[in-house]
């Protein structure tokens, strides 16, 4: 009986309770031996949020300067609270156009029924040469009747004055003088934000001294900013609204913007290929763990789903520690950099997406998996 019991059972469950012994004997070891893999992969996962969220930074600051330069147009436009805007007919706009009309205009359509008011818009491009030489917008305009917000000293009322905008001048205080390439002129305000042409400065000027500077002092405009309906234009002219105002200029900028989303897009392919890449190493050191869940005849979609939840998990921590990492990066960025409620929401959205994505080379490594390699070290 004792020979027959050894020949059915004696060799596995020899093999069995010297295991348990093993198991039993090193539990120690293996304890730490878990502590260290667990410490190691604490460091890997923080590695990884680390790397990650510095792409995803990069990625959220390039978005924001995308977000400036689509702004500034409308926020320009928006500041001169005009209900329409006289253009010469055919024109590209009245922010980019060389195209004029006589001043004369202004006057007949403050008298049309209905006008609240009617002030002339002349536009043109300087080069700042103090300091750091540097392109410029020059609108001539009263800025008491409208337009940018005046946010220290005055608007321009006379010959050689000039209020600047957001960027333009620097070092250069109220009272202080600026050379352009159109001359010298003193600086008597500064204006609120008035950025477009790709973040470019603006330069303010009374109607007549841009008269002056870009139509060698002929009495013409470029358009008219209108309160009210009228609703006939003069001869040679039309009507356009701000909404078609705000198009003409984004249209001098669609290229950069095309370039910009580009280079979006591959910010967020490399994130991507960061995530999955480490996500696709830790599939193969689990390679075990996976091969006993199927020998047991765990489904796949727990598999799956624990690699998707890390893959997940990751993005999200990357993509909440990128928003204040672009905080961070747009204080060196030469253009400003908007950041809002709804930047927040795209990166988050956009974290689940990439970790989805990344997660697919590991969940298909995990499936191919053999189950028989759970038995490999017996």
């Amino acid at each position: 009986m004792d020979r027959l019991r050894r020949r059915a059972g004696g060799a596995p469950c020899a093999r069995l309770t010297a295991v348990g012994r093993r198991t039993t004997s090193k539990a120690g070891p293996s304890r730490s031996a878990a502590f260290g893999r667990l410490r190691e992969r604490g460091r890997g996962a923080t590695s990884e949020c680390g790397v990650s969220a510095g792409v995803f930074g990069i990625a959220v600051a390039i978005d924001g300067v995308k977000q400036t330069l689509q702004t500034e147009p409308a926020v320009l436009v928006s500041s001169f609270h005009a209900d329409t805007w006289l253009a010469r007919r055919g024109s590209s706009g009245l922010f980019t156009t060389t195209a004029v009309l006589p001043e004369s205009v202004a006057a007949g359509i403050r008298s049309t029924p209905g006008v609240r008011s009617a002030e002339p818009i002349v536009t043109g491009r300087s080069t700042i040469v103090t300091g750091k030489r540097q392109n410029a917008n020059l609108i001539g305009f009263d800025l008491r009747r409208g337009g940018p917000k005046v946010i220290e000293g005055r608007a321009a009322t006379g010959a050689g004055e000039v209020v600047v905008g957001a960027g333009a001048g620097a070092g250069v205080g109220v009272g202080g003088r600026l050379e352009t390439t159109n001359g010298s002129f003193r600086v008597v305000g500064r204006a609120e934000g008035a950025r477009y042409n790709a973040g470019a400065p603006t330069l303010f000027l009374t109607v007549k001294e841009a008269q002056r500077v870009s139509v060698d002092g002929q009495p013409l405009v470029m358009g008219v900013a209108i309160r009210g309906r009228p609703r006939i234009p003069p001869v040679g002219a039309s009507f356009a609204s701000n909404e078609n105002a705000v198009a003409d200029l984004r249209l001098t900028i669609k290229s950069a913007t095309a370039t910009i989303d580009f280079i979006a897009l591959l910010t967020w392919l490399i994130a991507a290929g960061v995530i999955g890449a480490i996500v696709y190493l830790t599939a193969i050191e689990r390679s075990r763990d996976f091969a006993v869940l199927r020998a047991i005849g765990s489904p796949d979609r727990l598999i799956v789903g624990g690699l998707m939840i890390e893959a997940l998990l990751v993005s999200l921590v990357a993509a909440a520690f990128s928003v204040p990492l672009a905080l961070v990066l747009r204080v060196g960025m030469p253009l400003p950099v908007t950041l809002s409620g709804t930047s927040a929401v795209r990166i988050l959205v956009v974290g689940i997406v990439v970790g989805a994505l990344a997660s697919l080379a590991a969940v298909r490594r995990a499936l191919k998996t053999d189950p028989a390699l759970a038995f490999g070290g017996l």
